[in-house]
């Protein structure tokens, strides 16, 4: 298999995982990923179905797919008469990534819905893009295409600044597996690396570091800190571009050890001086942002003196204070993009009608929640658009953005594949209709994984509501407080180091699940269990079941919601059984169960539209 080929390392452009701040960006609804050829698999993909790590593999036709394998069922672009075909080649350029010859089509077709599947670098003009860049495409012997953004910086190439790659949806790979490289990217999107180093991510993943960085390297291109420096650059971009932050408080508030090292990435990644990036946002605003009206240089970089200032306001949140270094409050502005289609009734009105109230709130077209962060806390409001999801984050210490915008984007399930799961689920023809009624509906998740847990026992075989004022009971008491400048949230959802050595009594909830409540919390709070995103999916259901009080129900809603299995299933679920029925599907949980089969390894979606068939409050969107 061949390698990709790498220069030293630089310092690599922003992930794709988070958004771009500037309206003019991330405004594409991407959908499909780039399943372009004539067998209906992805350039990433083999004719197998399987995925391919790192560079191209060898086609082996004879390989049969293993069973859950997703399936695609995407539209062809060489069948587009209106798309050139590429010319045969003897082989692939060193650095390829997938299928050559589908890739080329994917970027000849200018499709948005392959964005953040694999990137194009241009070996003349050593620019990477998106697949969908609007510009002319350059000749098929001038592409090479690469599995991460990070991969195509280690390789000499800088981002376009038509296209801002870095402003793709993230790669749905990193959602539906749970293997080690998918648990390692869950975890660089969550900052571990910044936070904890390598070490501390091999740690979590319970392998060496070795281990880690060669499964990275083999299907990424690169490794876990050049992953986590692509990371860092956009976080960097969001603040210059967002914040009137002085320059030396965005460097280490984005993760740089360094404000050297922070100007160099910027200056590799984006072609652009920190102030340039700053001064170029405020002409597309059409007129100078705060931080150019604080005095930010339009042309040079910070020094190690801070030389942007120390009394910039920090967005809606604060001032930045009169040392450069200090993290500031901050109210940041992006859109966060999606593949098309996508659903916004059962999504945002699942969270709404679930909201506990202090913690979570629905206003002004916006569903608006605390966050725990490691650094500080901040309160999100997220509000559905057509082609974007509008995010406005007010965060106490800066350095918590790049993990805030990655927990909204799970709890949104943006970065989802949509095409794929309803393509697999229109296959059965009772299920069919629903899809065709309303496609695109995602998975609501959480930002915290511990607090869904809790919540999720709390509402054991009782209403929405009951289970609203149980978790509202447990806010008022051990609650964080916090202050919302807006008003309507007042707390962080209690840890649960905080609910560890709760007085049983105190609970108005049944004897028994008392028992389950509060054995739960104490494993999450000693670390016994864990739930976070680093965990494999299954070992974390065996912990679960292993705890008195938790039967197959509790299991995979936490499965579903918490750990992100998009296979999660919940036969035995009442809303789900009567839909069921009423549906001519098998009704009790075992036939139900062997019919689902077929739905793999998309049955969590498969029970967002079973619920839709109900007249509940979950299935709209909030007025």
């Amino acid at each position: 298999m061949p390698t990709v080929t790498r220069t030293a390392p630089r310092d690599p452009e922003a992930t794709a995982a988070t958004a771009a701040a500037d309206p003019s960006e991330a405004t594409e609804a991407p959908g499909a990923h780039p399943a372009t050829g004539s067998d209906g698999t992805h350039p990433a993909t083999g004719s197998d179905g399987t995925r391919r790590p790192g560079n191209a593999a060898a086609h082996r036709p004879d390989r049969p797919r293993p069973a859950g394998t997703r399936r695609t069922g995407r539209p062809d672009p060489a069948q587009d008469p209106a798309t050139p075909a590429a010319p045969a080649r003897a082989a692939a350029p060193a650095g390829t990534y997938g299928d050559f010859e589908r890739c080329v089509r994917a970027v000849q077709s200018k499709d948005a819905r392959f964005d953040g599947w694999f990137f194009t670098a241009v070996l003349t003009t050593r620019i990477y893009c998106r697949p969908s860049c609007p510009v002319v495409p350059p000749k098929p012997e001038n592409m090479s295409f690469y599995p991460s953004a990070a991969a195509c910086q280690q390789a000499g190439f800088r981002a376009c600044k038509r296209c801002r790659p870095d402003s793709s949806p993230g790669s749905p790979e990193w959602n539906q597996r749970a293997d080690l490289v998918a648990r390692a990217m869950r975890l660089i999107g969550d900052g571990i690396v910044d936070r904890e180093g390598v070490p501390g991510l091999a740690t979590r993943l319970g392998y060496s570091t070795r281990q880690v960085e060669r499964q990275l390297l083999a299907e990424l291109g690169a490794g876990p800190l050049a992953l986590a420096r692509a990371q860092r650059a956009q976080t960097a971009r969001l603040l210059i571009e967002t914040t009137a932050l002085p320059m030396a408080q965005i460097a280490f508030g984005a993760g740089f050890s360094s404000i050297r090292t922070f100007n160099d990435t910027v200056r590799e990644v984006f072609a652009l001086a920190p102030g340039e990036l700053r001064a170029r946002a405020a002409k597309r605003s059409g007129g100078r942002t705060a931080a150019a009206a604080a005095g930010a240089g339009a042309k040079g970089s910070v020094g190690v003196g801070g030389a942007a200032g120390t009394s910039a306001t920090a967005g809606v949140g604060g001032t930045a204070g009169t040392d450069a270094f200090a993290p500031a409050p901050a109210t940041i502005s992006l859109r966060l993009p999606f593949r098309a289609p996508l659903n916004p009734d059962n999504l945002f009105g699942h969270l709404v009608a679930t909201a506990v109230p202090g913690v979570e709130e629905w206003r002004d077209g916006a569903y608006r929640r605390t966050l725990r962060l490691p650094y500080g806390h901040g309160i999100v409001a997220l509000t559905p658009h057509p082609d974007h999801i509008g995010c406005r984050l007010t965060l106490t210490d800066p350095r918590d953005l790049t993990l805030a915008i990655s927990r909204c984007r799970r709890l949104l399930d943006l970065d989802a594949d949509p095409v794929a799961v309803d393509g697999q689920l229109a296959d059965d023809p009772l299920l069919a209709p629903l899809v065709a009624k309303a496609p695109g509906r995602r998975v609501p998740r959480t930002v915290d994984e511990a607090e869904f847990a809790v919540r999720a026992v709390l509402g054991q075989q009782v209403s929405t509501a009951a289970a609203r004022t149980h978790a509202a009971r447990l806010v008022t008491a051990h609650g964080e407080p916090i202050d919302d400048p807006e008003g309507g949230l007042t707390h962080l959802f209690p840890a649960p180091e905080a609910l560890a050595d709760l007085d049983p009594e105190s609970l108005a909830l049944p004897r028994s699940r008392r028992t389950t409540l509060l054995t739960l919390v104490r494993h999450l709070a000693d670390g016994t269990l864990q739930l976070g995103v680093e965990n494999d999916w299954e070992r974390a259901r065996a912990q679960l079941t292993a705890l008195p009080g938790f039967g197959p129900w509790t299991t995979e809603v936490i499965a579903m919601r918490a750990l992100g299995d998009p296979d999660a299933f919940l036969p035995s679920d009442l809303g789900i059984r009567r839909a069921a029925q009423a549906l001519g599907l098998p009704h009790t949980p075992a036939a139900l169960t062997a019919r689902a089969a077929a739905w793999r390894p998309w049955r969590a979606y498969a029970v967002q539209y079973l619920w839709a068939t109900e007249d509940h409050a979950i299935n709209y969107l909030p007025q």
